[in-house]
């Protein structure tokens, strides 16, 4: 069984206190579950640099919520590629439905941003999920090939390597209703294999990991990191409290250890 990669994603909380607060207690009591999980942590740009001055020296790693589609420019209020590679980030999330909804940004967007991530060698956590009515109209398994189908066709399936997707379904992101595991273990099972279609894509795509989240806690975490096909967590709201974030990242330290035994 591969580590399982635990991502916190912040959103727009945080400053320069509570983040302190959160990394003085998450490095206290962290250490003993490093080796069975790889974690990463996304707080909003301006304290990016201040969060990796504080995980370098550990194996912890750095991500990012957003990036630009320019390199460099006038583009005012935007972080390029190479700001981010710069200060240390890893990881950058796209796609989340917040930032299609509130930022107007299309698939044709977030294929441009894929690209540029691969490009600059960091490791791009790809958003996808239905709507309530897309999956009261049992249109899910469509919805998400939609949204798969532009890195396909732009990038090639081998994009895929290296890479995360994160099955977000928007009916539950921020309301605090999770989806059921079987009903995740089962979407998992099919973005896998839509992916992997033959034995050609399973030979060129490595090191793909796919993820849930919506609504993560520490009621759900152990039910969801038990399904076959659940690589990993992108937490949100649980992530900002550093003892609800330990206790996820021990559950999932526990199921490593029981199945490699």
């Amino acid at each position: 069984m591969k580590k399982k990669i635990i991502v916190a994603n912040w959103k727009l909380n945080g400053n320069t206190k509570t983040i302190s607060n959160f990394l003085i207690n998450f490095k206290l009591h962290v250490l003993p579950y490093l080796k069975y999980n790889t974690i990463v942590i996304s707080p909003s740009t301006i304290y990016l640099e201040r969060v990796y001055n504080n995980i370098q020296n550990l194996n912890i790693f750095l991500g990012a919520q957003n990036v630009d589609v320019n390199i460099k420019g006038s583009f005012t209020g935007e972080t390029s590629i190479l700001m981010l590679k710069d200060i240390g980030v890893k990881y950058v999330i796209i796609g989340h439905s917040e930032r299609r909804f509130f930022h107007n940004e299309t698939n044709e967007i977030i294929n441009k941003k894929f690209d540029l991530i691969k490009k600059f060698n960091l490791i791009p956590i790809l958003c996808i999920g239905e709507s309530q009515d897309e999956k009261n109209k049992n249109q899910t398994k469509e919805a998400l090939k939609n949204q798969l189908n532009h890195i396909i066709k732009h990038l090639g399936i081998q994009a895929f390597s290296n890479s995360i997707i994160a099955y977000e379904p928007i009916w539950s992101i921020g309301t605090g209703i999770s989806a059921d595991p079987i009903y995740v273990q089962k979407i998992h099972q099919f973005i896998k294999n839509y992916i992997y279609k033959n034995q050609n894509d399973i030979n060129n795509i490595k090191n793909l990991s796919i993820q849930y989240g919506g609504s993560v806690n520490i009621k759900n975490a152990k039910n969801l990191l038990e399904q076959p096909d659940i690589d990993g967590l992108l937490v949100g709201n649980s992530s900002l409290i550093y003892e609800d974030f330990l206790k996820i990242i021990k559950i999932s330290s526990d199921i490593f250890k029981k199945n490699n035994i």
